[in-house]
């Protein structure tokens, strides 16, 4: 097995982008804290069996990170305020090439609108009178919220206990959102 070789610079990009601290990455390597430090600042060679245990760490918590709400999600959100059109949910549906919006008021979800809401109001409106409505008039129930830690597939069963898309949170934070193509292709599209 050959391992590649990385710069100090490099192993210390990947521990981040794994989301590890030099603490957690040398307890699961079985080394000290020092060690890792030491390593990412150049001033130690390590043994080939000692990078070889820190880069098989690294990519197993990056390849666990593949299968989580963070890897599939869009961001940022957009989204409506519940005073904003009818009217610029359409436009905004169509720019983004979506089919429904999280509304919030006052930076706090309150419901969500969707496409097939809309296209159900054509039918007995005016559609002049109903680009003018406000969102709060149509406005849904909100769309489940998880965290960016939790699985594709829980993501999945809640996308197909038909709603139409997940919001995703960090540390309270709404900071993505995912529906059933973004899930659809994170299966199919490499």
């Amino acid at each position: 097995m050959v391992v590649d070789l990385v710069t100090p610079q490099e192993l210390r990009k990947l521990r981040k982008k794994a989301g590890l601290t030099q603490k957690e990455l040398a307890k699961r390597a079985g080394i000290s804290q020092s060690l890792i430090a030491r390593i990412e600042k150049g001033t130690v060679d390590p043994r080939l069996s000692t990078l070889r245990k820190i880069i098989n760490i690294i990519n197993e918590v990056l390849g666990e990170k593949k299968f989580l709400a963070r890897s599939i999600m869009s961001s940022p959100v957009i989204s409506l305020d519940v005073n904003d059109t009818i009217g610029k949910a359409i436009e905004l549906m169509w720019k983004y090439g979506i089919s429904q919006l999280p509304v919030f008021q006052n930076g706090k979800l309150v419901g969500s609108i969707r496409e097939d809401s809309i296209l159900n109001k054509i039918k007995n409106e005016k559609i002049e009178d109903l680009l003018n409505k406000k969102v709060y008039e149509l406005k849904e129930e909100s769309f489940p919220i998880v965290n960016v830690e939790t699985s594709i597939e829980e993501i999945g069963r809640i996308l197909l206990s038909g709603k139409p898309a997940v919001l995703v949170e960090d540390n309270g934070k709404i900071v993505g959102i995912i529906t059933k193509i973004d899930l659809i292709a994170k299966q199919f599209i490499k």
